[in-house]
């Protein structure tokens, strides 16, 4: 079943609301969602996850069917410095001060910049397919232009991307996120039709478009400063991507870890391609348990 024992509900935060499932009992655990997807992505690890744990899945602002603030000329309401005070709050609401987190694509940005500026929130850390943002940009070159295109090209001035893909947004959907595997076999049918449902919202679609922006914009201003300051993650950490992805096949990944983490670090590959939690739950929950237990 579909997130078999979990509430459906809504948080406020400050300017906003969140729409998230939990369920479980135990320590916390914020798991946050990747592009361009919603929580729907953990639907095939949460359940089991929720026998040792107090699991909490939520949408990212602008993603999903949480609150999606407009367009803005400096992007700063897609900063991941406020999309991370958008999490604090949620497990606030939940009463919890500290808690486990781990992320996804770019809800492991968010969880990146969450580590940084809350240090005393989270206990431990998981990161699934990514290095750093700062390192991408640092490190581009034509390899990275073709295959991470989707970053330059959302990042345009708005609306031209928008324009295009709200003029077939299944079609650039099913486009977007193949790798080789076809939707309908890549994603669980509940969780598939979620990622369509929300993704046939123009405000969506914006919202996504703005969380690149911002990633190439005030997200590296922020990066610079912290990297400056010498800010480093200083919980535990676990980095995990796809064997058969880029993160494992172009870098270095340990190395660019050990680089932002002052603390343990564990890291390892998953045998798939991006979608971890969706190729491989297994793989994930094993990690994830022996990681968080």
């Amino acid at each position: 079943m579909f997130f078999e024992g979990f509430e459906l509900k809504t948080v406020d935060v400050p300017g906003g609301f969140i729409r998230l499932r939990h369920g479980g009992s135990g320590p916390p655990l914020l798991l946050l969602h990747g592009n361009p997807q919603s929580h729907a992505m953990w639907n095939l690890v949460a359940p089991d996850l929720a026998k040792r744990f107090h699991v909490v899945c939520a949408d990212l602002r602008g993603y999903g069917f949480s609150h999606k603030p407009g367009p803005t000329a400096d992007h700063a309401p897609y900063a991941k410095r406020e999309m991370a005070k958008d999490m604090v709050a949620v497990m606030a609401h939940f009463g919890y001060s500290r808690f486990n987190l781990a992320g996804h694509d770019r809800g492991a940005r968010v969880s990146h910049r969450l580590a940084i500026d809350h240090p005393g929130a989270v206990e431990k850390l998981a990161v699934l397919d990514i290095i750093p943002t700062i390192e991408h940009f640092e490190r581009a070159d034509m390899k990275f232009g073709l295959g991470y295109y989707h970053w330059l090209w959302f990042a345009q001035p708005h609306p031209f991307p928008e324009n295009l893909i709200n003029h077939a947004p299944e079609l650039w959907f099913r486009h977007h996120t193949t790798r080789g595997i076809p939707a309908e076999q890549l994603f669980q049918p509940a969780a598939f039709a979620d990622y369509l449902a929300a993704n046939a919202h123009p405000e969506t679609i914006t919202g996504m478009c703005e969380d690149y922006r911002a990633s190439a914009s005030i997200d590296l201003d922020h990066d610079r400063e912290s990297r400056a300051a010498g800010n480093k993650i200083v919980c535990p950490l676990l980095a995990l991507w796809g064997s058969k992805g880029k993160i494992g096949q172009w870098y270095d990944a340990p190395a660019i870890w050990r680089q932002y983490c002052s603390a343990t670090l564990t890291t390892g590959a998953v045998n798939s391609g991006h979608y971890l939690a969706e190729e491989s739950p297994a793989e994930v929950l094993a990690w994830f348990e022996k990681f968080f237990g």
